[in-house]
């Protein structure tokens, strides 16, 4: 299968990473996953970050300041929750896919979401702001996301009218496209701050969240592309 991806957030400083991966299996992370991730977690024990990776989780912030949306509180960045919760030794394992996504967020500063494309029901998807109204339920308990001016990402419903439901943004993912244990065709975003960094970088990112996500499976298969203001890719 393939999947198109669509821009449309109206600035020019936000790339997406983007991935696409089928055959994963979910099931606890390999070990050589879960050797990376314990590296990184007591890399950021500490707490402190590089002024190149301070200027990547400033930008990551900062992209998301639009309209009425402001990234404080509980609407930091989810990769800023993963820092401090390495910092305070509490890291969440998941699963394979998950703890892939969790690891390249925090190694890289950079907001990470993950979805289940059979669970989407699209193959067609726009990142864009959300708007008045818009909201969705983010974990099992009920609590809701309001999206308004939000970056999301969205399915875009295959009625040909060109509506779109949002699935997941760089704060929190919706429960209803969350990777579960029958989860076997995936699609993953990196959002990056493009003032912090260039293309390239943002390459080695994606390319390195495709490689953990392909150790998740017996024989998985996938593909990657990189998304800028305005484009609209295949992958």
């Amino acid at each position: 299968m393939h999947i198109t991806v669509h821009h449309r957030i109206p600035r020019d400083d936000v790339g997406l990473g983007l991935v696409r991966v089928e055959g994963v299996q979910v099931g606890p992370s390999p070990q050589s996953l879960a050797d990376e991730l314990d590296l990184w977690i007591d890399h950021r024990h500490g707490g402190t970050l590089l002024p190149e990776e301070e200027a990547v989780r400033k930008g990551a912030r900062d992209i998301l300041r639009n309209g009425n949306y402001k990234p404080t509180g509980r609407a930091k960045p989810a990769s800023e929750y993963l820092m401090r919760a390495a910092g305070e030794g509490n890291f969440p394992r998941i699963n394979g896919p998950v703890d892939a996504n969790n690891l390249v967020s925090l190694k890289h500063c950079v907001p990470v979401s993950l979805w289940d494309l059979d669970l989407a029901g699209s193959h067609d998807f726009e990142f864009r702001l959300g708007s008045e109204g818009e909201a969705y339920v983010f974990n099992a308990a009920g609590q809701v996301l309001d999206l308004y001016d939000l970056l999301c990402g969205c399915g875009l419903v295959p009625d040909g009218q060109g509506a779109s439901q949002p699935i997941v943004t760089p704060i929190k993912d919706s429960v209803a496209t969350k990777i579960k244990g029958s989860s076997t065709r995936v699609a993953g975003c990196v959002y990056y701050p493009m003032q912090a960094g260039n293309q390239r970088t943002l390459e080695v990112i994606t390319d390195e969240l495709l490689r953990w996500l392909m150790t998740c499976g017996e024989a998985p298969s996938g593909a990657m592309a990189l998304c800028m203001a305005g484009e609209s890719v295949t992958l």
